[in-house]
């Protein structure tokens, strides 16, 4: 018996805080498009459902990271986890969105048939096999593997007697009150965990092999309180809106074009947050510049009174091994530990995990060229969304969903089937998708696509140049080829060539 195949206009790939801006957008631009949104878990909000650890809230302020279509309209500017996610889902629920969404769909591969203008989606269900048909796909699956973390083998780690968890597998109503803890690492989630631990633990330590840079800014913003007692809610939304875009901005190119300035503006102002007799030059000083890793927020300075009050405690070493009692530093030094919290870093991948099939042929994602950031050398049809890195993840979603919409109506308006980017300069340098030195980053860059020496062939991690090429400028750029439809191959000849891609 033949496998019914379900076929829609667009297929939206992930329902986290990047397919729920899809979905929107579909919805309002192209509005006679049939569309499905496949999310692999069974529940909406991506990251934000997936993430339970003790004090899971954004690193960015929630003006810019709320939806420019749907202002956040809560008190906090450094929201929650569960806030962001009930956020999302009332979005949803609000654009008619969720009955599009079909739960626990993993998409194994997408095949692009140039005969037929359609990718063919193998799924993977809960009853076995789904394919799926679209003219056109998004992809909103985040950029990381949320099956699991990175979680590198430490020596000994069989014989610690206590417990070892990574923040992306957190278990459910984990008790670490009165626990000594030691969370390896001082990146964004460390951060998060180390205040939130240290309220109920008998005393957390963040074990960092490097400093990072960190920020604070209050949690519930004063200027905002203020404009909403004179201005309607939507106006003063959209002028804080403006103030953060703009002051992100300002910050990171100023940090590009002065790094030491910079770099000493955030360690003297982190001096400032920290007992006087405190080592900051060991602890706080980073041997990198400001934005070639992401800023840490630390939201109401939550972290540095947590290690004014002797609640919590900062070492800087490596780790020799564990034992049945803890850590053992390469210093000789033995850090006592009930449970040990790995927040040792993400794994990233591309398109959820899925492979990318053109023709017949496998797309190796780390040998293809991105077109602004957004789509690939070669490959028809397909938008995957990428944020930012050194600003709110949605800002960019939003552009790059809008810009995804131009291009479904463009091809209908013109009588095309299909649009893919096209390199022709085979010699034209190519650099890292990511201008970052995480370690999340340096790990994947060979699995990565890359990036050109020049527009339109590059990411530019700048909001007003993406306002420009995405929301402006002409598509037909001389780089976009577009195609008419061809003969139509038949079902049959499709999933047989299919079968052997």
């Amino acid at each position: 018996m033949s496998q019914e195949t379900k076929r829609f206009d667009v297929i939206v790939v992930g329902a986290g805080i990047s397919g729920v801006s899809a979905a929107c957008h579909l919805q309002q631009h192209c509005p006679k498009k049939s569309y499905a949104i496949l999310e692999a878990r069974d529940a909406i909000g991506g990251t934000w459902d997936l993430f339970r650890y003790p004090g899971i809230r954004s690193d960015s302020d929630m003006f810019t990271l709320g939806f420019g279509f749907r202002p956040w309209r809560g008190a906090k500017a450094i929201a929650d986890g569960p806030a962001i996610k009930k956020y999302v889902s009332e979005t949803a629920e609000e654009y008619d969105i969720v009955d599009r969404i079909r739960f626990r769909r993993r998409v194994q591969s997408m095949q692009w048939s140039s005969a037929r203008s359609l990718w063919r989606l193998i799924v993977a269900h809960d009853d076995g096999e789904e394919i799926y048909e679209a003219s056109f796909v998004i992809s909103a699956a985040g950029y990381y593997r949320y099956s699991s973390g990175y979680a590198p083998t430490f020596p000994g780690s069989d014989d610690f007697k206590g417990d070892i968890i990574h923040p992306q597998n957190w278990p459910e109503d984990y008790d670490y009150a009165g626990k000594r803890i030691v969370v390896i690492g001082s990146g964004a989630t460390a951060v998060t965990l180390v205040p939130a631990l240290a309220q109920t633990a008998r005393h957390v330590t963040m074990l960092q092999r490097s400093p990072s840079y960190y920020f604070s800014m209050p949690a519930v913003s004063g200027m905002s309180k203020f404009l909403s007692r004179f201005l309607p809610g939507g106006v003063a939304h959209s002028i804080m809106r403006w103030q953060r875009v703009i002051l992100q901005q300002i910050s990171f190119k100023f940090a590009r074009a002065n790094p030491k300035k910079m770099a000493k503006n955030l360690i003297k102002f982190t001096r400032e947050k920290l007992p006087p007799d405190f080592d900051v030059k060991t602890h706080f000083t980073p041997e990198y510049n400001p934005w070639e890793q992401r800023l840490c927020v630390v939201p109401d300075d939550d972290l540095f009174d947590a290690i004014t009050s002797g609640a919590a405690s900062v070492v800087t070493d490596t780790i020799s091994k564990f034992d049945s009692t803890g850590v053992v530093l390469s210093s000789g030094e033995t850090l006592p530990a009930d449970l040990i919290v790995t927040a040792t870093g993400l794994e990233l991948q591309t398109f959820g995990g899925a492979d990318i099939v053109v023709d017949g042929a496998l797309v190796r994602p780390g040998d293809t060229l991105t077109y602004k950031g957004l789509m690939f050398d070669g490959v028809p049809n397909l938008v995957s969304v990428f944020g930012y890195t050194n600003a709110s993840w949605t800002l960019r979603a939003d552009l790059v969903n809008a810009y995804a919409c131009r291009l479904i109506n463009y091809l209908d308006e013109h009588g095309y089937s299909s649009v893919t980017p096209i390199n022709e300069d085979q010699s034209m340098a190519r650099e890292p998708f990511l201008d970052f030195s995480s370690g999340y980053v340096t790990r994947a860059a060979a699995r990565l696509p890359k990036q050109g020496a020049r527009e339109p062939w590059r990411h530019p991690q700048d909001y007003f140049r993406d306002v420009k090429n995405l929301r402006f400028a002409a598509l037909e750029d001389g780089v976009l080829r577009f195609d008419s439809a061809p003969q139509k191959q038949s079902d049959a000849a499709f999933a047989k060539a299919a079968q052997t891609a």
